[in-house]
């Protein structure tokens, strides 16, 4: 009996790992165009500021305000965007270059 039990929790474990880890699903219409952000002082020289961008989180397009980070030293920064991929929109990150 014990063993059963302890099979259908194995069961039941293993089917919620498989539903967490579906890809989230993609947006179907391009972001809105991006409010204008006010950039609030620059905290340094070595500095550069990361623009805002829209995420899509429970099929609604969320804005996420930019900021300054601390550059990397002789990289400059790539923004991400959108990529529009047959039917749905893609987020490609930003990252240093």
């Amino acid at each position: 009996m014990i063993k059963k039990i302890i099979q259908f929790l194995l069961v039941v474990v293993f089917s919620f790992s498989l539903f967490n880890c579906a890809p989230p699903p993609r947006p179907r219409s391009a972001p809105p165009p991006p409010p204008s952000e006010v950039r609030p002082p620059k905290p340094g020289p070595a500095y550069a500021w990361i623009s805002g961008h829209y995420v899509w989180r429970h099929g609604h397009w969320h804005w996420v305000r930019g900021h300054w980070e601390k550059g990397k030293h002789g990289k400059t920064w790539v923004p991400g965007h959108w990529v529009k991929r047959g039917r749905r929109w893609v987020w490609i990150k930003g990252h240093w270059r």
